[in-house]
């Protein structure tokens, strides 16, 4: 297990590196979050002596996806047409799921660009470090293996920002203050062009496996299946925008990249939907599904900070907790409930629903609440003793299901393979799902399927991105969900989030707004 259980065998020089470069972003980004000024020049020069420093900084690279699924769960999930989130009192879903234009100041947006570039502007140091002091990591190999490792999360951050934002400032390389302040935003095309560089090194750099503490690093496979879901955005359309689609067709490259991992035998289909989430199934070598985990751990003795995770709550009402008289987990302030579009679509055979959507109802102080809401995460025998911070579930960020998935969408466009290869892989997941056979699967049944198969895990609104047809879905969905008619009609511009206004006041006139907002 890597990555919130690295203190193990760091200890303190490590939490002290961790702790140092946190609180010089906390600084920064006071300031400017592209502020990337070195934790020191001399912490900086005499940090990096030893391959246990390089390997910490590598940690801290990773770490930085700690708040990754409840980021999908707060702009992808709620942005889509799986959730009607309208609350009593106004709280920071509500503008994001209303398609407000005034969210350049929302607290999700903000931490997007804050912390996907705080994670580049660590990739970046180590990445600079290995080139000035390699020498002191020992092994060739070692450093050469870090470096793609720290290539791949860059990538993994720009390409989580690119979808969100559009246009971006490139930074690969850390940069002082006055620096960053001129850097302006680059095109998309060349956003994409840092991304599969960065890809295709780590690609053939990473080794397939990793053995003991080393098991779950970023692997080659990861790196193929993160390049093709890149090729895939960047081939959908446009919607005549500065966003994730550049209608560039290269769903044949895409195909091939996954097409490896399929074929490379390192990962399989579970024959038990509920067991690809299950709290007894976390190991990645022994969970096939899992292409590429987030991975946490709970339960650290006498640790100040947490390293479990708090994302298995994070779409659950607090209501619902209590109600089962449990006062440590929390949960959202009110409910965010699962679109009625959403749970009317599934069929009634299909196992996926009460797996993933708590449908019961229950009562809490005196007060019945009846509306859905998603708990795929969830595991009430599991609730930890010690915070709501700390679910000992890893966030499967690349499932191998969805590499299958994608290679049918793929086809679908007209890369290599055929109809009957598409309704196969359709046909597996719906028979998982406890549902008949269908034959001469579409896009549009393909996109719908998915929905329901990946439901609460963040890939709906990127998946309506690529469909092409995410306007005439989410105002068809909200003229037809939106009973209380606060939600605004959805336009192009609003495909991608604001800049946040946090970056536009740091240096006025640097960036330009995104249109809309």
């Amino acid at each position: 297990m890597l990555l919130f259980n690295y203190f193990n065998s760091i200890k303190m020089k490590k939490i002290f590196f961790l702790s140092t470069i946190s609180a010089v972003f906390v600084m920064a980004s006071c300031n400017k979050d592209l502020n990337q000024v070195p934790i020191s020049s001399s912490t900086t020069a005499t940090f990096y002596r030893s391959p246990s420093d390089f390997l910490q900084a590598s940690n801290a690279v990773y770490a930085d996806m700690h708040n990754y699924p409840i980021r999908l769960a707060n702009l992808s999930e709620i942005r889509s047409d799986n959730i009607y989130g309208v609350s009593v009192t106004v709280r920071d879903w509500d503008p994001v799921n209303d398609f407000s234009p005034s969210l350049a100041a929302n607290a999700y947006v903000t931490e997007a660009w804050g912390t996907d570039f705080n994670g580049i502007f660590r990739a970046n140091t180590l990445l600079d470090q290995i080139k000035k002091n390699g020498s002191y990591i020992g092994s060739a190999s070692l450093a050469t293996r870090l470096q793609a490792e720290a290539q791949f999360m860059r990538a993994f951050y720009y390409f989580d920002l690119v979808r969100y934002f559009g246009k971006l400032p490139i930074i690969d390389h850390p940069v002082t203050a006055p620096e960053a302040n001129v850097i302006a935003r680059s095109p998309v095309a060349d956003v994409y062009k840092l991304i599969i560089a960065d890809l295709q090194s780590a690609i053939a750099n990473l080794p397939a496996t990793y053995t003991g503490v080393d098991v779950g690093r970023a692997t080659k496979y990861a790196a193929e299946a993160l390049l093709a879901q890149v090729y895939m955005a960047k081939s959908a359309p446009t919607y005549s925008i500065e966003g994730p689609g550049q209608g560039s067709n290269e769903w044949n490259l895409a195909l091939l990249l996954l097409q490896d991992v399929i074929s490379s035998g390192q990962f399989a289909f579970s024959s038990s939907y509920s067991n690809v989430f299950s709290y007894t199934n976390q190991n990645p070598t022994t969970n096939k599904e899992a292409v590429f985990d987030v991975m946490y751990v709970s339960g650290i003795s006498g640790s100040s900070d947490l390293y479990g995770a708090s994302f298995p709550w994070i779409l659950a009402p607090n209501t619902y907790f209590l109600s089962i008289k449990d006062t440590k987990s929390n949960g959202s302030l009110e409910i965010i409930p699962v679109s009625t579009d959403l749970a009317n679509s599934y069929d009634a055979a299909d196992v996926r629903k009460a797996f993933s959507i708590y449908t019961a109802g229950y009562t809490n102080a005196g007060s019945t609440e009846n509306r859905p809401f998603f708990k795929k995460w969830l595991d009430i025998t599991k609730i930890p003793a010690a915070s709501r911070f700390d679910w000992g579930i890893n966030f499967i960020a690349i499932r191998y299901t969805d590499i299958l998935m994608l290679k049918a969408e793929c086809i679908l466009h007209g890369a290599t393979g055929s109809q009957g290869d598409v309704d196969a892989i359709v046909n597996q997941v719906r028979t998982r799902a406890g549902l008949a056979s269908i034959t001469g699967v579409t896009l549009a049944q393909l996109f719908d399927e998915r929905r329901r198969e990946f439901a609460d895990e963040g890939s709906r609104w990127f998946d309506l991105q690529r469909s092409g047809n995410l306007l005439t879905i989410m105002n068809a969905w909200i003229n037809k969900e939106d009973t209380q008619k606060s939600i605004k009609p959805v336009v192009a511009n609003y495909v991608i989030y604001p800049v946040p206004q946090t970056q536009l006041d740091a240096t006025p006139g640097l960036y330009t707004q995104n249109p809309g907002y």
